[in-house]
């Protein structure tokens, strides 16, 4: 078997391994406010969440794994060369993921594999090969690492304000119900996890399926971007089997470190996370479940008691957000720079 049959082999598995680390992050995000509300079993929170996170991305486009798999131009590189960028900016992702799940920490898998992108981008074709988007933002369009960015970072603040409209809304309706009420905020539980599960697969699956569609391209198996219907079954199984084993130690970070949740914050926090993840997923925009279903949980907390939030853990997180980027751009440049020496030494 040749050098570049080999790497795209390899690249399929490290996706699988990607997507599976994704789905174990993000299950984790999905049923905490859940499990930790007491409103459902953990193992009912999970089988409901796996089930419509498989399902997201059959039904929804692939505008996302356009965004990601576009701001990049790998099309003059050397096959080598391009190859190398797609494994790099993958190795980068399933490192930083690993490290965070090690340390408790809700990480972004986004964050992770845009900033691996940038970085083995930078080293291996040049910034002008890397569509900024800068002057499409001039005219007012996203496109590019604007959009990625504007999905990224964006999210989390707009999870935050919708968590706390929400919650504020739910106190405004019900404030005259009393306990009695709480079996339908239970029942609607089925709803909100249903939807939150089914917005992670639509809008995170696709980050894995960029990333073959890239090699595919990259090892000329494809004339332009796209993602065959295999690479689409693949990267949803993967994210399905990752979120049905989930993290435990990340919902111990969220359920009850953050604040004390019941099932009215868990009900506001999956609805408003899941309305974020689902307006970005319809303009191609990535998000990050992870930072979506924490800043709302956030947002729920500071309209209710906002000192009651645990503030601190909340910066320990945050902190992680900010150096998520700089890190993994470091992790890509780096891999880049040892795959196409390893590769150089080999052929």
């Amino acid at each position: 078997m040749d050098i570049p049959s080999l790497l795209i082999i390899l690249t399929v598995i490290s996706v699988f391994i990607f997507d599976f680390t994704n789905g174990f992050h993000d299950s984790a995000d999905m049923v905490a406010t859940a499990i930790a509300s007491k409103a459902m079993r953990a193992s009912v929170a999970i089988l409901i969440v796996s089930l419509f996170t498989f399902l997201g991305p059959l039904v929804v486009g692939l505008a996302v794994a356009d965004t990601i798999g576009t701001f990049v131009n790998i099309s003059h590189a050397k096959l080598i060369d391009a190859q190398a960028l797609v494994i790099a900016a993958l190795l980068a992702a399933v490192s930083y993921n690993l490290i965070t799940w090690k340390f408790g920490l809700p990480s972004s898998s986004s964050n992770s594999l845009a900033g691996g992108l940038v970085g083995a981008g930078l080293y291996v074709v040049g910034s002008e090969q890397i569509n900024w988007g800068w002057s499409a933002l001039q005219q007012g369009e996203l496109t590019g690492v604007m959009k990625v960015v504007a999905g990224l970072f964006a999210s989390p603040f707009l999870g935050f304000i919708v968590g706390f409209i929400i919650m504020k809304l739910i106190f405004f309706i019900f404030k005259r119900f009393t306990i009695k009420i709480r079996p339908l905020f239970v029942l609607s539980q089925y709803f909100s996890v249903a939807w939150l599960g089914f917005s992670h697969g639509a809008n995170d699956a696709q980050k894995g399926m960029a990333i073959i569609g890239m090699m595919l391209l990259a090892s000329h198996h494809t004339t332009s971007f796209s993602v065959p219907l295999w690479v689409i079954l693949m990267c949803t199984s993967a994210i399905t089997l990752g979120t049905m084993f989930g993290g435990w130690s990340i919902i111990k970070t969220l359920g009850f470190e953050l604040y004390h949740v019941k099932v009215i914050h868990s009900v506001a926090n999956q609805l408003g996370a899941a309305l974020i993840n689902t307006l970005a997923t319809t303009i191609g925009a990535p998000t990050s479940t992870t930072q979506v279903v924490t800043a709302t949980l956030l947002g729920n907390g500071a309209a209710e008691k906002p000192s009651h939030v645990g503030w601190k853990r909340a910066g320990e997180i945050i902190l992680g957000w900010i150096i998520n980027i700089p890190i993994s751009m470091f992790f890509g440049a780096t891999y880049a720079y040892l795959i196409i020496k390893l590769l150089g030494a080999i052929t």
